[in-house]
């Protein structure tokens, strides 16, 4: 599955921890191999984010600031 196919997942606005929380969620009813981009504004997420995917095996693929919005974050479902 390439990038152009993996779903977006706004959690913009979302602070500690529901960003992660959510995202855990998400992934869940996902099959193995699925990508997600996880959009957020919670400047504790370029944390969160990579500690929650290297926890629960997924693959952070990418993770990028977004000019005034935060960063987005494209993982791959373990």
């Amino acid at each position: 599955m390439n990038d152009e196919n993996a779903e977006i997942y706004d959690l913009r606005g979302l602070n500690c921890p529901l960003p992660v929380l959510r995202a855990r969620k998400r992934l869940s009813g996902m099959p193995a191999g699925a990508r997600l981009w996880v959009e957020t504004t919670d400047p504790l997420a370029v944390i969160d984010i990579p500690a929650f995917c290297h926890e629960a095996g997924h693959k952070l693929i990418s993770s990028e600031q977004v000019d005034g919005a935060g960063h987005r974050f494209l993982i791959e479902r373990a």
